[in-house]
């Protein structure tokens, strides 16, 4: 990543967009892709699209994601980005990086266009994750500079047969209800709680839920900005969640350890009946186990003041180059792609949620459950700052701490907030 940040630096500083032979108008669009999932998919729409309008997209599959960002960083240095392509990061400063060396298109006119009309597809928060507000950190100008395929949340999933073997009737929609199903889960042998929790992110997206709810969104972001220490008692509440859970008996055994692949497996295989996981999983677990019957519910609130908010927004996106000779035929078949029959197209086949809002009639039930919750979902990338990453790798390293009862929630919150003070003092220099 610093390589990448380096380079396009540079790319901004010495002009190396353009030094490469100009590349010509031709009638082919080309696609790069990490999509392993969606190739069969994308390659039919392709055949369709070519059949429709005589413009051939050759699209091009670079997996894993980390061999397609290597691809990426080499064909900006050569200035041979393909005319579409994906940036696989989860930090804006990165596309604000490869905008300000003129290799994203501002797509704001063409969503504009027409009252709107194309913009008025999507869900918003889909949108909200390629766009740059006014005022940005990055410095960017304000517009939208991707276009969303398909969406994501992340929900609490649960078995119903074995909330049933536990005698629990209601999905629990506070944390005091799942306390209880915890308990009701153990006192039959089943194994109530798991996720990926060896991805620290899954820890940050799940505790980060969690202090929206309890501190309300307004004190987290005072907290980012040093106004509101860790040590405060909402974020002693926040970490608690995880004791009370370890205490309760919830987790199961290795769950720090263990990658989401192998917690989306457990899950499947009715190894636990709850799990932490994004609507993406809908085509795991059809492809684990086909007959799972199991259903999706927001994560139970431990405040009723603050709404109980999930992460969500654009799954995958694309963007065009703007150095392209083919801005205009890229721009026109991304219309397309995200028009409401080729959306429900791919839902179909993909088990993905669709980016656009019209298509989500035709999803599957357990995807309309994901749905429902898009509209109010958060998104690290759609807050208006964030963590400093010293300091997110203390607070979700506490968490594990936690979990497997070496630590205190007092003793993570001070660590943390000490982690916070020394960065703190680093930036004031």
């Amino acid at each position: 990543m610093k390589r990448l940040i380096t380079f396009l630096s540079c790319l901004i500083l010495f002009g190396a967009v353009g030094c490469a032979k100009a590349p010509q108008v031709t009638n082919q669009i080309e696609v790069w892709h990490w999509l392993t999932d969606r190739q069969e998919a994308l390659q039919a729409l392709a055949q369709k699209y070519e059949e429709q309008t005589g413009i051939k997209v050759k699209l091009e599959l670079f997996a894993p994601s980390d061999i397609y960002s290597q691809k990426i960083t080499a064909a900006s240095q050569a200035n041979v980005l393909p005319d579409i392509y994906g940036i696989l990061d989860d930090k804006k400063s990165i596309a604000a990086l490869f905008i300000r060396a003129g290799l994203v298109a501002d797509l704001t006119p063409e969503f504009e266009a027409d009252g709107g009309a194309w913009e008025k597809t999507f869900f918003p928060k889909a949108l909200d994750v390629n766009r740059f507000q006014e005022g940005n950190a990055d410095k960017i100008k304000p517009g939208i500079y991707g276009v969303p395929i398909d969406v994501t949340n992340i929900q609490l999933v649960y078995n119903k047969a074995l909330l049933k073997k536990a005698g629990i009737a209601k999905v629990p929609t506070t944390f005091s209800e799942f306390v209880s199903a915890v308990e009701a889960l153990r006192r039959v042998g089943v194994t109530p709680f798991v996720s990926g929790f060896g991805e620290t992110w899954f820890i940050h997206c799940f505790a980060s839920n969690y202090a929206f709810n309890i501190l309300g969104e307004d004190k987290v972001m005072a907290t980012y900005r040093g106004e509101v220490k860790y040590t405060d008692p909402g974020w002693i509440r926040v970490f608690s969640i995880f004791k009370t859970l370890r205490d309760k008996g919830a987790f199961m055994e290795g769950i720090v350890n263990k990658g989401n692949k192998y917690a989306e497996q457990d899950f499947a295989l009715e190894r636990a009946a709850f799990a932490f996981n994004g609507s993406w999983c809908a085509n795991v677990y059809k492809g684990m186990n086909p007959n799972l019957d199991y259903g999706v519910a927001s994560l139970p609130a431990f405040d009723t003041l603050n709404p109980m908010r999930s992460w969500g927004g654009a799954g995958s996106s694309f963007v065009v180059n703007n150095t392209s000779p083919n801005k205009d035929k890229a721009i026109a078949f991304l219309k397309w792609l995200t028009a409401k029959e080729q959306q429900v197209f791919l839902a179909e086949k993909t088990n993905n949620l669709p980016a656009n809002r019209e298509a989500v009639a035709a999803v599957s039930p357990v995807l309309a459950d994901f749905a429902r919750s898009v509209e109010t979902s958060t998104h690290p990338l759609t807050w208006p700052l964030n963590e400093d990453p010293l300091v997110i790798e203390a607070f979700d390293k506490g968490i594990q701490a936690i979990i497997i009862g070496e630590k205190t929630p007092k003793q993570i919150a001070e660590e943390v907030q000490a982690m916070k003070a020394r960065q703190m003092q680093k930036r004031a220099r």
